[in-house]
């Protein structure tokens, strides 16, 4: 459970229409974080992908199945869980798109970005209740921050 505010929750159902939903809330808390362009672009991205992964994958576009984001601030970091209503998958069955065979596909990158734009990457298979995928991200304006507020409850 994500320690101290602020907190984003989002649920949607699972249509693609309402990534763009998610990314709106998403990028309004994040201005709220005076983060660089470049991590704030990053984040965007791999919450996109998680969410449009959920949705296509996860719950094989059931709009019946819903796909839950949390963001807030755990410990500093920037913390994200992604969670979805299907049977799960096998991470180490995704394809990896940088082979020779995979550059030309159109999809199979979505994974690939978030491992390289979130510091850590953490899948949770529920069987009776989905997937859960966990991305943090370190951020030196919220490290700073939560120092600050450290320092401030000493006194």
């Amino acid at each position: 459970m994500m320690k101290s505010e602020p907190r984003v929750h989002v649920e949607v159902e699972s249509r693609l229409e309402n990534v763009e939903l998610v990314q709106i809330a998403v990028e309004s808390s994040l201005a709220q974080l005076d983060l660089s362009d470049d991590d704030a672009h990053q984040i965007g991205i791999s919450i996109r992908e998680a969410v449009a992964n959920a949705i296509k994958h996860g719950n094989q576009g059931d709009v019946s199945k819903l796909v839950k984001v949390e963001m807030g601030i755990d410990d500093g970091d920037l913390l994200i869980r992604v969670h979805d209503q299907g049977v799960g998958f096998d991470v180490n069955g995704v394809p990896n798109p940088l082979e020779p065979e995979n550059l030309l596909r159109r999809n199979g990158r979505g994974i690939l970005l978030m491992h390289q734009f979130m510091d850590q990457i953490e899948y949770t298979f529920q069987p009776e209740s989905g997937t859960v995928v966990e991305m943090r991200k370190e951020l030196a304006v919220l490290r700073s921050n939560s120092a600050k507020q450290q320092e401030e409850e000493k006194q």
